[in-house]
């Protein structure tokens, strides 16, 4: 018997399988939070939405629809993946907008001037803080409590249940696609760089810089808060916030306070440079996905209607977390309404990928 042809809905099913199966298990680098992971996929279902309406159009005209050979299938999941995974940042917005960027602007022309007090007394703790230095050998391990967005796409924001998230991240300063590990709902995922069909793996290595953190690169900053500032608005990259670089470059600074561990005097200078970026506030109370409260020094992005929240401990303005909130009523959510959230529980050196802490000391003692 002669099989029936498929017809356009089984083909676009077809197709969607398809490349499901071919997108990574894991994004290249899982130091995004959960609501700006959210967002990529977001900006990739879009994309697909998109052409399978140019695809509507084409059948007007054409017997059947138009597939995606796989090596085109491949270049866009692998592209998607490394701008959601590289162009890390918090919350932060898609439309562009808000105030220009002004690299190394003096604070009188960035933040309030509480948010400049308080992040001031927050890099004077930094800078006193003892920190261990981290071998290229070593791991930088980080325990944290998450909460992410589940809701139906574009639909109403739905905050799922905190759980536990542990990651390690290589210190390996040579390019590489193997990122480190991620433990998250039961599972050990690597955290590794897309390598598109045909490509070798040793030319898709990523080395040690703003897009792959590691503690040798961060000591190798400047701590001179406005040299900090400039280069962090030379090399964010520009697929975050088209046209907010100011929103991006604190997205940045986030995303660099937030799974690592760097030298004291460094910490401290991104906290004097974020005191440069306009807009930058202070608030009263923010909690974390520990239900920790704290203060917090936020930024709104006014385009998109949120608020990115670094969340701090009242009495020793040690970094508990950071949340994302709409900061204005929209379809999606009230004013208030949190769309991620997350709380820095732990952070160690460690020798080996998976090994925790507790493990290390256990070795050690024996």
């Amino acid at each position: 018997m002669n099989s029936t042809p498929a017809g356009p809905e089984q083909e676009e099913r077809e197709e969607r399988e398809e490349l499901a199966r071919l997108l990574p298990v894991v994004p290249v680098e899982q130091r995004l939070s959960p609501g700006r992971h959210s967002h990529h996929k977001d900006v990739l279902m879009q994309l697909i939405d998109r052409d399978r309406e140019r695809r509507a159009e084409s059948t007007r005209s054409l017997p059947r629809p138009r597939r995606f050979s796989r090596p085109a299938l491949v270049a866009a999941s692998v592209a998607v993946a490394v701008a959601a995974t590289l162009t890390v940042g918090v919350g932060a917005g898609r439309h562009g907008g808000g105030t220009a960027a002004r690299p190394g602007a003096s604070s009188t022309g960035g933040a309030t001037h509480s948010a400049v007090v308080t992040l001031d007394r927050i890099a004077s703790v930094a800078l006193r803080s003892d920190v261990e230095a981290v071998k290229e050998s070593q791991f930088v391990y980080v325990r944290s409590k998450v909460a992410e967005n589940e809701g139906a796409f574009e639909g109403p924001v739905k905050l799922g249940e905190p759980h536990e998230r542990q990651v390690w991240f290589s210190q390996d300063p040579e390019p590489t696609i193997d990122i480190g590990l991620i433990r998250e709902y039961g599972q050990d995922w690597p955290i590794e760089v897309g390598v598109e069909d045909g490509t070798d793996p040793a030319d898709a290595g990523i080395p040690a810089g703003i897009e792959r953190r590691t503690y040798a690169w961060l000591a190798s900053l400047p701590t001179d808060p406005g040299e900090l500032l400039k280069l962090l608005y030379k090399e964010t990259p520009h697929t975050w916030d088209d046209g907010d670089r100011d929103q991006a470059v604190f997205g940045q600074i986030g995303d660099l306070i937030r799974e690592q561990i760097m030298p004291s005097a460094t910490a401290a200078a991104f906290y004097k440079a974020a005191a440069r970026i306009p807009g930058v506030t202070e608030l009263p109370d923010a909690v974390d996905a520990a239900g920790r409260h704290g203060i917090a020094i936020a930024r709104e992005d006014t385009a998109d209607g949120t608020r990115t929240e670094w969340i701090f401990d009242r009495t020793t303005l040690d970094y508990l977390g950071e949340r994302t909130v709409f900061s204005r009523d929209t379809k999606r959510g009230k004013a208030g309404t949190v769309i991620d959230t997350t709380a820095v529980l732990e952070r160690a050196v460690v020798d080996k990928r998976g090994q925790e802490p507790d493990e290390r000391r256990r070795a050690a003692r024996n």
